[in-house]
């Protein structure tokens, strides 16, 4: 199918088209964009380049998407390299994603994922393929989230905090600490469990989750150093990839504090 532009949108002439865009009232599309195969933009959508928007994405009105960093150290009309987001997202009402404030790498939204209404991503924040943004969730600048992370309404995640994949993270909670791959967090700063139903419905194998749970209460049953942690996950790391993934995030990936365990830890029981 051809693409469709609405008469009232503004297309700069710079903006590269793939087959079957469609692109609604009053939207405006500007520098150096690609939207690929059926992109759709609703209406009154604004997308400011160096921008790519992958192919079959869907950006509800109002979205603003591209536009300067929030950064009082940013000079207007510097080079950056942009926004990149993925394949096959929903970017749902007012979303914002806020051009890179570098040319290191673009503020990245990976594939297959959702950003709900009044979602915010922060200049050079990278997120990965089928992470979900609910309501108000609000990432600063330079944070990273892993593969399948979930953050909940109105939570808030300070600049550079790294979340591991498959974690979760409740509403109106604040984070401003590192926290290790597949553990739920709620309140402020604190770990509470592991996220057993994300778990399963991707498909991990019983006796994986289960080590993954005693290597959570192994490390955040009681106050450790980061040492410590490295230390006590080792023997269960040789028996799972999964701790041995918590392990590596814990030595290599994470450059803050490391998130702390609940005085109330989960249940042991399935």
């Amino acid at each position: 199918m051809p693409t469709n532009i609405h008469p009232t949108a503004q297309v700069d002439s710079t903006v590269q088209l793939g087959n079957n865009v469609q692109i609604g009232p009053w939207c405006v599309v500007r520098g150096n964009v690609t939207l690929g195969d059926d992109v759709r933009l609703m209406s009154s959508v604004h997308v400011q380049g160096p921008a790519t928007i992958g192919p079959g994405t869907v950006v509800y009105p109002s979205a603003c998407l591209g536009f300067e960093p929030q950064d009082y150290k940013f000079v207007p009309g510097s080079p950056t390299a942009g926004i990149r987001i993925g394949a096959r997202c929903i970017i749902r009402e007012h979303v914002t994603v806020h051009q890179a404030s570098k040319l290191a790498h673009p503020t990245t939204v990976g594939d297959e994922c959702m950003l709900m209404v009044n979602s915010h991503l922060g200049h050079d924040a990278v997120i990965g393929n089928k992470v979900i943004l609910v309501n108000g969730a609000l990432l600063a600048g330079h944070t990273t989230l892993g593969d399948n992370v979930t953050i909940s309404g109105n939570a808030a995640i300070h600049q550079f905090v790294n979340i591991g994949r498959f974690c979760m993270v409740s509403g109106v909670t604040v984070i401003t600490t590192d926290i290790p791959p597949f553990c739920i967090a709620a309140g402020r700063n604190t770990v509470t469990g592991v996220n057993v139903v994300g778990l399963r419905r991707n498909g991990v194998p019983r006796d994986d989750i289960s080590l993954v749970r005693k290597a959570f209460r192994e490390i955040f049953s009681r106050p450790l150093t980061r040492p410590q942690m490295l230390e006590t996950l080792e023997p269960l790391a040789q028996q799972s990839t999964l701790v041995r993934e918590m392990q590596h995030f814990i030595a290599h990936v994470s450059k803050r504090t490391i998130i702390k365990g609940s005085l109330q830890m989960e249940d042991d029981t399935e």
